[in-house]
């Protein structure tokens, strides 16, 4: 583009948010504060934006071949994988490669994921539970510190934490058998309060329609923060720490041994650690 394009375009966009982002002279232009601020969101927008085409590519399979088959449990394909799929697609279009978006993805809980590697379907999986199927190889990538989701106007929603043991005994939201995000919050309960879950309010089948019933006031839920952290921006949820805490590991899951763990497969597995370096939750119970 040329300068005088540029400006112009700088210009429109000035005048469409009614905000002065750059200051002009005869030395130069340099951006202001609402610029630099306006720039700094405007990446995020745009990453997400690559984050999403790389995902819903993966979604409709368009690519030649057979590709890459990922399969993920919900928490991980909505938030953690699209990020691991674009960081893979940028490593192998810059050594020129060419193959970029040659993958599909498939979702479902943690049961149905490794079902999906173990039958072939997929090449690797991503899981939440911790109960790891026996048959499969699997290597930890990230620990997910869980919290307790509430309506603003439940009494725990004044708290600074919540005791695990309370939350055990406290009817609430959840998913079905087979998710890792139930499995993990249930052997918490087990093993670390030493009794069992209480029986759940209302068992519900994505986590959509769990943070939908926890917002309406049907009752708590524990959950990532991931995956509330839209609705606490939004003040539909109130996200609280847990004591003590309660963790989960995401998991890679693949057929044979580490040996047969080559390629894409095990370079997306390493961009998944490394992206899950020091990732957890402050004490608001939203991710780091």
């Amino acid at each position: 583009m040329s300068q005088q394009s540029v400006s112009a375009r700088l210009r429109g966009l000035e005048r469409r948010v009614r905000l002065e982002l750059v200051l002009r002279s005869t030395a130069g232009a340099v951006l202001t504060e609402a610029g630099e601020t306006m720039l700094a969101w405007a990446r995020e927008v745009l990453d997400a934006a690559d984050r999403l085409e790389v995902a819903l590519d993966g979604l409709r399979g368009e690519s030649p071949g057979r590709g890459l088959t990922i399969a993920a449990s919900q928490t991980i394909a909505a938030h953690r994988l699209p990020g691991w799929l674009l960081a893979l697609r940028n490593e192998e279009l810059a050594e020129g490669s060419g193959r970029g978006t040659d993958f599909a993805l498939r979702t479902g809980n943690s049961v149905e994921v490794a079902e999906l590697v173990r039958s072939g379907v997929a090449d690797l999986g991503f899981v939440e539970t911790p109960e790891l199927p026996r048959d499969l190889s699997c290597a930890g990538v990230q620990v997910d510190r869980m919290v307790v989701a509430c309506a603003p106007q439940h009494p725990w929603a004044e708290r600074n934490e919540v005791e695990l043991s309370e939350i055990a005994g406290t009817a609430h939201v959840t998913r079905e058998v087979g998710s890792g995000t139930r499995a993990a919050y249930e052997h918490q309960v087990r093993t670390r309060a030493g009794v069992e879950p209480h029986e759940p309010a209302i068992v519900l089948s994505t986590e959509a329609a769990v943070r939908s019933a926890v917002a309406q006031g049907v009752a708590p839920a524990v959950l990532s923060p991931l995956t509330v952290r839209d609705d606490v921006r939004l003040g539909r949820i109130v996200a609280k720490a847990i004591t003590p805490r309660v963790t989960r590991t995401f998991t890679a899951v693949w057929r044979g041994t580490d040996r047969d763990l080559v390629g894409r497969r095990r370079r997306l597995v390493e961009i998944a650690a490394a992206a899950g370096e020091g990732v957890g939750v402050d004490g608001a119970g939203m991710a780091d």
